[in-house]
């Protein structure tokens, strides 16, 4: 069975589901609120999410491309919205399905199952390693000396493509048309982003490990000696 964690903002609806999932072997937990649930994903790391759209804080949609931001846990979209336009928005969001209400706790079970069942039986993720660094690329986790590191979708993009180049020094506009994906650009955005890149990997400009700059020239990211 699975840890999930239910976004819902009905008390009635939610305490239902908690209550059947839980039954059907699930270790569950639950959020009323979109930011709650962000903080969830980040904090536990459960292995799939049922969002609710209808929160009262952020729209469920808005929520999903926030997750998808920190996490690729799969996520199933409970939704009462059954125009296929919305339906094919949520897909090419980053939901892996959804759900129809009203639903049965049965019905969600099944879907769990799919989900769980699919990301299984995924290949093996492409890893990166540059010393003490680990990129799992298809899983977009990354870890440095074993602790891992919780990057944001551009912060992950970045380091990926800075450890495939690997010991060579990669130009800023390259970054900018590879990992921005734009010709032109400010340099003040890769900095701004490799600054906190190199806050969440514990070191400083002035005294790099990993991250180093070359003045005038770019970013080049090796192994410590």
């Amino acid at each position: 069975m699975a840890t999930v964690l239910l976004v819902e903002d009905d008390d009635h609806v939610r305490q239902a589901l908690l209550r059947e999932l839980r039954a059907l072997g699930h270790v569950v937990r639950s959020a009323g609120r979109a930011l709650d649930a962000l903080r969830e994903v980040a904090a536990q790391a459960p292995q799939v999410v049922v969002l609710d759209l209808g929160l009262p804080d952020l729209d469920g949609g808005e929520a999903l491309k926030m997750m998808r931001a920190v996490s690729d846990v799969p996520v199933i979209v409970a939704t009462a919205r059954d125009r296929e336009e919305e339906i094919i928005r949520l897909l090419s969001s980053g939901a892996d399905d959804y759900v129809a209400k009203p639903f049965s706790a049965g019905h969600l079970h099944a879907r769990i199952e799919a989900v769980l069942r699919r990301a299984r039986g995924a290949p093996q993720p492409e890893a990166l390693i540059v010393g003490g660094l680990r990129i799992d690329v298809d899983r977009r986790q990354a870890s440095l000396d074993g602790a891992p590191l919780q990057l944001s979708r551009r912060e992950f993009d970045l380091l990926a493509f800075l450890a495939r180049h690997a010991g060579r020094v990669v130009r800023r506009r390259e970054l900018l048309a590879e990992v921005w994906r734009q010709p032109y650009g400010d340099d003040q955005t890769i900095d701004v982003h490799l600054s906190w890149l190199r806050r969440k990997m514990g070191e400083r400009a002035s005294s790099p490990r990993y991250l180093h700059t070359v003045r005038g020239v770019g970013v080049m990211l090796m192994a410590p000696e």
